[in-house]
């Protein structure tokens, strides 16, 4: 809506409005210098005949910081598309380029080198000829960024150089590289790139070139390099095993965690954890805890430096001392860990504001940063108490996390809360409370965190809730679940988080197997329904569509299944709103996904066919997009009417349909129904069989019978007859078979019949070309159901009626050969006595 206002042009607005036009003026100006002027313009235009190469060699040569910059981007593509010129002519001017660029250029080159090796466009040891000595020239760039960038470059491509490489590039110069003369940034890259080489080499060498440095580095006059180092001696212990760690880094490590600087005390305490799995039962008790305990020890007083790190890393190192720990050790950690999970809330729990000092805003920060990491681990406390003694140890500290005041703690503690009711298994029901008062957060980022796993974390509420947990009373094993749900939806929908609402909307579709139907039915079906209508986001009416589409599947009310159909027909399919009768057809395709084919046959199939009358042209076209799903809900013959209703539709489509873009949605479609098969309906298919065997077998007894009363033929040729009568009506059976075997395609919309009408169906010109290609495209669909009907009910059919049952005289002589010679011999033999006793007979009587 656009509102419209008088403006006040008296004096002092006018002045008023002068300044805003001089500011926006202001604004402007900028723009304005940054066009170029067209001295700048030629000197930035290259000549267009030049090839990719010349190119980017004459940019580089005479061109700005800019066009060089790009060419240096440019350089993978160039090396997979000619690799040989590339390192003759570009690489060189790039070489020359890095010693003057600035940093942009410096951070490109970093990056495309990088690429370039990911890329494999030459052999490693061709870019080790070319590459490497360009990465190592810029190593120790002046800009600490460009000299990281480098680095990493340069750590990548050790993972793929040869050790004669390394050795004689890398480790050699490394010695002086890490003298104590040399620079710091040079004694910083020495350090990491030393992490590296640990993974490169054998124990020996490690132990025999590179451990001398380490130790040297350990002991740095700057606590920069004390620090890097320290860092890395993780890698380096891995690298080098379980012997030479305990008796090299173990020894660095406790020197270092007793360092002046604190970074280097924080840096030794973060590898001694990381390192725990390699350190035996003796080092670990008489080594490791006590450093440990120092550090504990000192956190509150006077290195709260540490504190940040010690809560991220308590759950780990509970867990890896916990055999070793005594009683009295066990506990001590136990409520080193409380103390940590409520650092900064003493105000709340009755301490009077003058006994504590004033929190700086940064103290705020870490504290909650320490609240947040014992939030993190607390699944890993679990396990460190047992969770049996959960409720008795732990269950305040949860209680008191949950309700935290600040939003990064409670969300830490909704994403963790899945792995805390694994771990309580049957006590689960002790935090159903929780469940309920993070699921009313008022924080739409504790709700989204915590409906990740709801449908799972229900679950073990419902089977694992204590006395309540079995079916008949499912609902009282987490009491005020259904408000708590209910609110959250809500929420959800009246803020703009509308992913949130959409995710919660996909989890609600496991309430089926949590509540009982009637709840789902009052509570939140009628619920869904309304978020379809009224709701403005699309993804939420459908994730809300689909859920209605499960509740529905499990109401076994029939009263209240038939008026949700008639609901979703009327006010969705039916409904005034074009918009809803779209939801209307993705709502259909849910049910065709989640119900059975007779079930969508018997309620939407023929309102879904309605809106192929609709006015709006997406809704038309949606439905054609729809219906290759829609056909193959049929099932042949029960579904015969079904399927003329949608040929019928078809042709009003093509015949009718104004708008171009249906029409040619209509075509593809018709296509793809034609290479559709249709499933054949067993049990009808052999009721019909046995019906038509037992006609077959009536008619051909009356038959026979009439026959035998007409014809005075003799007995041979009667026998004969008999005999072939049978044969004809077991080979008309089995080709009966046969055929129905065959009538699996369906064959509604003949290929052969379309293609070479599409080019006058666009508009239909008369009603005779209308008709003539109706029929052209009905005739498949009538003769699948004609000619399965013939197969199934009629027999052979003749000239006329008489005969129908008899086979033809080819069949009679096919019969008759198919006597063996010995019996041909003896019927002739008695043919002839008989003609001869015929012939005396007649010559007496004369």
């Amino acid at each position: 809506m656009v509102f419209f206002c008088r403006m006040d042009f008296s004096q002092g607005n006018l002045f008023g409005y002068i300044e805003d036009l001089q500011e926006l003026t202001i604004i402007e100006r900028p723009v304005r210098r940054s066009l170029k002027t067209p001295e700048e313009i030629e000197r930035l235009t290259v000549d267009e005949e030049l090839n990719d190469i010349e190119r980017a060699v004459y940019l580089l040569s005479s061109g700005q910081d800019i066009q060089g910059t790009s060419v240096v981007a440019n350089l993978p593509v160039l090396m997979r598309q000619n690799p040989a010129e590339t390192l003759r002519r570009v690489l060189p001017k790039i070489r020359e380029v890095l010693h003057v660029a600035g940093v942009e250029m410096q951070l490109t080159a970093a990056v495309s080198f990088l690429t370039v090796l990911q890329d494999e466009s030459v052999s490693i040891h061709t870019y080790s000829h070319s590459f490497l000595h360009i990465i190592l020239q810029n190593l120790e760039h002046r800009d600490a960024g460009v000299s990281n960038a480098w680095l990493e470059t340069l750590l990548a491509v050790i993972e793929a150089l040869p050790k004669e490489t390394i050795r004689h590039e890398i480790l050699n110069p490394l010695v002086s590289k890490a003298q104590i003369s040399q620079t710091l940034q040079s004694r910083l890259v020495s350090c990491k790139i030393m992490g590296k080489l640990a993974y490169k080499f054998e124990a020996h060498i490690v132990k025999r070139e590179i451990l001398p440095l380490v130790k040297s580095l350990c002991q740095d006059v700057e606590y920069e390099v004390r620090t890097c180092m320290c860092r890395q001696l993780e890698h380096i212990a891995q690298g080098i095993g379980t012997e030479l760690t305990k008796t090299v880094v173990l020894p660095e490590l406790v020197e270092l965690a007793r360092d002046e600087g604190s970074s280097v005390r924080l840096a030794a305490f973060e590898t001694l954890v990381n390192l725990l799995d390699m350190f035996d039962a003796d080092d670990r008790s008489q080594t490791v805890l006590p450093l440990v305990k120092s550090f504990c020890e000192k956190s509150f007083k006077a290195d709260e430096s540490i504190l940040v790190s010690l809560s991220f890393h308590l759950g780990k190192l509970c867990n890896g001392l916990y055999g070793i720990f005594t009683p009295e050790q066990h506990l001590r950690f136990l409520e080193f860990y409380k103390k940590l999970s409520t650092l900064g809330l003493q105000q709340e729990n009755g301490h009077n504001d003058n006994q504590l000092q004033l929190q700086t805003l940064e103290q705020e920060k870490k504290y909650i940063s320490v609240r947040k990491n014992c939030a993190y681990n607390f699944p890993a406390m679990i396990v460190f108490v047992d969770p049996k003694n959960f409720h008795l140890e732990l269950y305040s500290i949860f209680f008191c996390l949950c309700h935290d005041p600040e939003v990064p703690v409670r969300y830490t503690m909704a994403i963790s809360f899945y792995e805390v009711a694994k771990l309580l298994n049957s006590g689960v029901y002790t935090i159903h409370k929780e469940l309920v008062t993070l699921l009313q957060d008022e924080s739409l980022e504790v709700l989204d965190a915590l409906v990740g796993h709801l449908p799972e974390i229900l679950e073990l509420m419902t089977t694992n809730g204590g006395e309540n947990s079995g079916s008949e009373s499912k609902l009282l094993s987490i009491p005020d679940l259904i408000p708590a749900l209910t609110t959250a939806e809500q929420r959800a929908a009246t803020s703009l988080k509308w992913r949130t609402h959409e995710k919660l909307l996909q989890k609600y579709a496991c309430l089926p197997h949590i509540i009982s139907s009637d709840q789902i039915y009052y509570r939140f079906l009628h619920r869904m329904l309304t978020i379809i209508l009224t709701n403005n986001v699309l993804p939420v009416q459908k994730a809300a569509a689909r859920t209605l589409c499960v509740y529905l599947r499990y109401n076994r009310k029939q009263e209240q299944r038939h008026e949700v159909i008639q609901k979703l027909i009327e006010q969705l399919g039916q409904g005034k709103s074009y918009w809803n009768r779209l939801r209307f057809l993705d709502t259909c395709e849910f049910i065709m996904e989640l119900f059975s084919k007779s079930f969508f046959c018997k309620y939407f199939f023929l309102p879904v066919l309605e809106l192929t009358h609709d006015p709006v042209a997406n809704v038309r076209m949606k439905l054609c997009y729809l219906l290759p799903k829609v056909k193959s809900t049929l099932k042949i013959p029960s579904d015969k009417h079904l399927l003329q209703q949608l040929e019928l539709c078809i042709r009003k489509l093509l015949c009718q349909e104004k708008d171009k873009d249906v029409l040619t949605i209509v075509k593809r479609t018709v296509l793809e129904l034609d290479r559709m098969d249709i499933s054949l309906d067993a049990e009808q298919l052999e009721k019909e069989k046995q019906q038509s065997e037992g006609r077959s077998t009536n008619v051909n007894d009356k038959i026979f019978e009439k026959k035998r009363r007409d014809n005075k033929t003799s007995s041979v040729l009667a026998k004969s007859m008999t005999l072939s009568v049978s044969g004809s009506s077991s080979g008309t059976s089995a080709g009966k078979e046969d055929k129905k075997s065959k009538l699996v395609r369906s064959q509604s919309f003949s290929t052969q019949a379309l293609h070479p009408k599409y080019s006058n169906i666009d508009k239909c010109p008369n009603k005779s070309s209308a008709t003539g290609y109706t029929s052209s495209v009905s005739g498949m669909g009538k003769s699948c159901m004609l000619s399965f009907t013939d197969d199934t009910f009629r027999t052979r059919s003749t000239g006329n009626s008489g005969n129908a049952t008899f086979p033809s005289s080819s069949s009679l002589t096919t019969s008759r050969n198919s006597f063996n010679s010995a019996d041909q011999k003896n019927n002739g033999n008695k043919e002839s006595q008989s003609r001869k006793m015929s012939i005396k007979n007649r010559k007496s009587n004369s």
